[in-house]
């Protein structure tokens, strides 16, 4: 292993995962969840902690660089500010000034989040295209790549966990369960009858997506799910059963060698 990583971090709204690259491989990965009030002082000694978790080096003396792309926007200060403070000014945090290198046909363009422009990035760099990107966040989203890697925009719906909390929080008498695959469609008990309809209910909703999409574009895109339930989601489907977990750290690896060349 080197003595230079790169550290990238995925803030999503509800978790935020972090990876160490070594050169183009992951080393290790954490997650965590996100706090919105956060400060760069409390960013600077979770970081330090992991670092120190998986024996490496303190980050202000291992890490060459750091690339983010953030959704919440209450952290971006906070991330600019550790890395002023602790990082000597070597982060990227990717928005609408990054030059990312693809065409990006969303209306406007800086209204698409940076997670799904990395996501898209990744997907046509390890898979080719044109491909469609599903990402199981706090959204569900279904994003598009033309067969030259141009983002053509995609879809939106509510994520797994917003959807099966507004339903135990609207509906007292139904338990919480645990997401997992289940042994039958028709379900016996109430908490069988919860994990069909979760998990067979998403995994029809991605395969009518997919298939909505293809339609429009005329070609049989492939496939490339990604996010915490991905894995389980996608066992159950017929068109994205190809599941990349960390397809977005790849991603934003990839836009900072873009952006501070190949040998960074």
């Amino acid at each position: 292993m080197s003595d230079c990583l790169l550290l990238a971090l995925d803030v999503g709204n509800t978790n935020i995962t972090l990876g160490a690259f070594d050169g183009p491989e992951m080393i290790t990965h954490w997650r965590m969840a996100t706090h919105r009030t956060m400060t760069a002082d409390e960013l600077a000694l979770t970081v330090r902690d992991l670092f120190a978790l998986a024996d490496l080096d303190a980050p202000s003396r291992c890490l060459k660089g750091t690339v983010a792309a953030s959704v919440v926007p209450t952290l971006d200060r906070a991330i600019r500010e550790w890395g002023d403070r602790y990082l000597n000014g070597r982060l990227l945090l990717v928005d609408r000034t990054v030059d990312l290198g693809i065409t990006i046909r969303y209306i406007p363009p800086e209204a698409v989040g940076a997670d799904r422009l990395v996501n898209a990035i990744a997907a046509y760099h390890e898979y080719g295209g044109p491909c469609i990107v599903v990402d199981f966040g706090t959204a569900t989203t279904f994003d598009v790549v033309a067969d030259n890697g141009d983002y053509l925009g995609g879809a939106i719906s509510p994520g797994i966990g917003i959807s099966t909390e507004a339903l135990f929080h609207n509906a007292s008498k139904l338990p919480r369960v645990d997401i997992v695959a289940p042994t039958t469609a028709i379900g016996k008990t109430t908490s069988d009858s919860l994990t069909s309809g979760v998990v067979y209910g998403f995994a029809s909703q991605v395969d009518g997506m997919v298939q909505r999409i293809r339609k429009e574009l005329g070609t049989e895109a492939g496939v490339i799910a990604t996010g915490g339930l991905a894995e389980v989601i996608c066992k159950e489907t017929e068109t994205a059963r190809l599941v990349d977990p960390w397809l977005t750290l790849k991603g934003l690896a990839l836009i900072w060698r873009r952006v501070k060349g190949a040998g960074s």
